[in-house]
């Protein structure tokens, strides 16, 4: 019996949705959506990255989901959305705005957070006039606009074309990642995870990882190995912060100083000491933290003002007093 693609157990078991909904792209791809939490509360939408799902967002969804509205989407041939017929920057664009506009109200806004690819995603939708309606502010996790394969530091090699080319090879395997097994577990934690990363934490990635199909993820892999959004990071105008562990191999901390930046409005840049690549599984608390601290800034009405003091009988306030009853 082959194992489930994702932990079934624990905090890094995806919980149940509220609901489900498919959300349809402009070329007719579908996109599987699930929306956790109270209608009405805040509302946070999570873009997942390269190999991965919504059960990569697990321990966000368990700590926000009791005081926000979260919405999380599978990308187009990951999880429980289909392949699709094309990959590239403008699909991962069309697919964030067709969630937005699946979930969202007209002029409803939201903190946008994403991860790795993910964060491309939010770079490149950043021009569109429906993102730029639903956006109220956004997070960049462990991610990058450009040079992706040139600067990956997973082969300890010297940078220069020789480790570039092995890179992308490596990156674009066609091979199937196979069982998740202790050398696979051994792996991937190199290569994407910080040394110190709990065993949990490790399984939670490696059972994502390994579900992505091979032709999705050497799909996607091409597009990344391309990826230029350096306009996309100029013009993402909404308040954004950057989170980036200081073991990332995949997109080291210089993507995420030079995103700080670039970012028209940066409202912080966080540094996770003995965190790699997959920060809201290793550093679970402090990518919520930012979220709340960003809903909390940008999207949190402030409370009503208190219902004004009745005034006083006309016969015993004078003028002057009138003028100060509130």
């Amino acid at each position: 019996m082959s194992r489930p693609p994702h932990v079934t157990a624990g905090r890094y078991a995806p919980p149940a949705a509220a609901r489900e909904l498919a959300a349809v792209s402009a070329d007719g791809s579908r996109l599987h959506v699930e929306v956790h939490g109270p209608e009405g509360a805040p509302a946070v939408v999570l873009s997942h990255g390269w190999t991965c799902s919504t059960a990569f967002w697990a321990a966000q969804i368990r700590d926000l989901a009791h005081d926000h509205r979260v919405i999380a989407y599978d990308q187009r041939g990951h999880g429980r959305s289909p392949a699709a017929a094309s990959y590239g920057t403008d699909a991962l664009a069309d697919d964030l705005v067709a969630v937005l506009e699946a979930t969202l109200g007209r002029g409803e806004r939201a903190v946008i957070a994403g991860h790795s690819m993910g964060g491309m995603t939010v770079m490149a939708a950043a021009g569109r006039p429906r993102f730029t309606e639903h956006a109220a502010a956004a997070l960049l996790c462990s991610t990058g606009s450009s040079r992706l394969v040139a600067e990956a530091t997973v082969l300890p090699l010297r940078p220069g074309r020789a480790r570039t080319r092995i890179t992308r090879g490596l990156l674009g395997s066609p091979a199937p990642l196979g069982p998740v097994t202790s050398a696979t577990r051994a792996v991937l934690k190199y290569a994407t995870m910080g040394p110190g990363s709990a065993p949990e934490r490790v399984e939670a990635c490696a059972r994502i990882v390994h579900g992505c199909p091979a032709g999705v993820r050497r799909a996607w892999s091409h597009v990344l190995a391309g990826l230029d959004l350096d306009a996309g990071v100029a013009g993402l105008a909404v308040p954004t912060a950057v989170i980036v562990g200081r073991d990332d191999r995949l997109t080291p901390v210089v993507h995420a100083r030079r995103l700080a930046a670039a970012l028209p409005d940066c409202v912080g840049l966080t540094e996770l000491t003995g965190m790699g690549h997959m920060t809201p599984v290793e550093a679970p608390e402090a990518v919520s933290s930012a979220l709340r601290e960003l809903t909390s800034r940008y999207l949190t009405a402030p409370a009503p003002a208190a219902p004004a003091t009745p005034a006083a009988p006309a016969a015993t306030t004078t003028d002057t007093e009138k003028e100060k009853t509130p």
